[in-house]
């Protein structure tokens, strides 16, 4: 009788006939049958899957959504998909089934439903399987959650410290901006803060709740721009994985994508960021199918855009797309009644040793910091700072402190000539830095120019300032 309730679960058809002959030997080893439409609503469930699931009868299920009956049921997915699921443990309350989905389709080739099937439904011999299964399954969450952080903005306008009118009119613009869903380009020198604003902007806009992914362009090899931002297809090339890999864009969906020294962008891959911006859609590598994404641009640059348009290597029509939103942040020598606020924030966040109290600056040595040229801006006050108190003997930083913690940046004052380093290393360390940070500004910020000036490969330098805490 079951069988004949299953024959009548979909149009009378010569598929039909075929796939009755095809199923009879799952139905008769199952230990629970259920069929679902193109909508994926249960249209057939028989007695023994209604007693797994503790329903009364079948007609408790018959019509209803699948996932309403069966909150994990994947049937859906094999209706949307075509595709079967052959094997899989599905959980339902505190117990486990193995289970089989497979599609039925018409004689034209289109998914008129789907068939589920429960090979098992005590799998105490299965343990170890499903113990490993359940610990994977925690693994991954555990992984996502972690992932799902990572990609939260961490810095809120409140955190963009400073009290001078430059800052107090930067901040006022940023949270009007904030609400747009315009691009929005930042320029400054390296190491003001920009991604932090980025960040804030992202906290204070209408996709607070979407991810916030920040990619800096001069780390990114070239020959990976492509796959990177717009993904890759299965088997798009030799060695490329079965499973597709979103790109940068589509794991930034409905959130924002900060795009870290934007003029590094190669000439070769900017007419395919224009198109984004302009249609809203990316071709992952490999693939002939568009992908819509909804993501806001935030980009960033150290360099002179304007210049690099006018020189060619910059898309004008690209610069104008991002430029709708810009905003300049001003350097830290510009505002040096800001570095008392600064100073004191980042000493919050600096660990004290046991037995101190909290560190502070003392008047003489925030003399001596205000009159620094500060070429790292804020970073390297940052630096300077975690370097002096590691060098302290107690919580208060005085004037030598601070010298000594000046010593390796460049622009020191000259009086701190008896505190340069004697040992080899650190003076060519030190003279390294001077030397890379020299030919980046002269550069205007552009590190492509600067390593070729410094002789050097783009990725040495962007290394070497990563290694001094300049890589903005």
């Amino acid at each position: 009788m079951e069988r004949a309730d299953f024959s009548a679960a979909f149009p009378d058809n010569e598929a039909m006939e075929h796939l009755r002959d095809a199923m009879a030997l799952f139905w008769t080893m199952s230990e629970g049958s259920v069929a679902v439409d193109r909508e994926a609503r249960i249209t057939w469930i028989n007695e023994k899957y209604c007693r797994l699931l503790g329903l009364a009868d079948a007609t408790e299920a018959i019509g209803h959504p699948v996932e309403e009956i069966i909150p994990e049921s994947r049937m859906r997915q094999v209706v949307e998909t075509g595709r079967p699921i052959l094997l899989d443990v599905m959980r339902f309350g505190e117990r486990h089934f193995v289970v089989c989905r497979l599609p039925i389709k018409d004689a034209a080739g289109e998914v008129e439903g789907a068939l589920g099937f429960v090979f098992y439904d005590r799998v105490d011999y299965l343990r170890p399987i499903i113990d490993r299964f359940l610990a994977l399954e925690a693994q991954l969450d555990k992984a996502q959650s972690a992932l799902a952080r990572e990609r939260r903005a961490r810095y809120s306008l409140s955190n963009f410290v400073g009290v001078s009118p430059e800052i107090v009119e930067l901040k006022a613009k940023a949270r009007r901006f904030a609400v747009r869903e315009g691009p929005v380009l930042i320029l400054g020198e390296t190491g003001v803060g920009k991604e932090l604003l980025a960040q804030a902007m992202h906290v204070a806009s209408q996709r607070t709740a979407g991810p916030f992914v920040a990619v800096n362009m001069a780390a990114v090899p070239e020959t990976l721009l492509e796959s990177e931002f717009f993904g890759v297809a299965p088997g798009a090339y030799t060695g490329a994985e079965r499973r597709p890999r979103p790109g940068k864009f589509e794991i930034a969906d409905k959130g924002t994508l900060f795009l870290d020294e934007i003029g590094d962008m190669p000439l070769a891959i900017q007419a395919k960021f224009l198109r984004v911006l302009q249609e809203g859609e990316i071709e992952p590598l490999g693939s002939n199918q568009l992908k819509r994404v909804d993501v806001r641009i935030i980009a960033a640059t150290s360099q002179d855009l304007e210049a690099k348009v006018k020189s060619g290597e910059f898309r004008a029509d690209l610069y104008y797309r991002l430029a709708v939103l810009p905003l300049r942040v001003p350097p830290l020598r510009a505002r040096t009644e800001d570095i008392p606020a600064l100073a004191e924030r980042i000493l919050d966040d600096i660990p004290k040793d046991p037995g101190f109290g909290n560190w502070y600056v003392t008047e003489e040595a925030l003399e001596l910091l205000q009159r620094h040229s500060w070429p790292g801006n804020v970073r390297e006050l940052r630096n300077v700072l975690e370097r002096a108190t590691a060098l302290s003997d107690s919580e208060a930083l005085d004037a030598d402190t601070i010298r000594s913690g000046l010593s390796f940046s460049p622009g020191a004052e000259a009086g701190a000539d008896d505190e340069t380093p004697t040992r080899l290393a650190d003076v060519v360390a030190q003279a390294e830095q001077a030397a890379i940070l020299r030919a980046v500004a002269q550069c205007g910020g552009d590190k492509t120019r600067a390593a070729k000036l410094l002789g050097v490969s783009r990725s040495q330098l962007y290394a070497k300032l990563k290694g001094f805490g300049s890589e903005e």
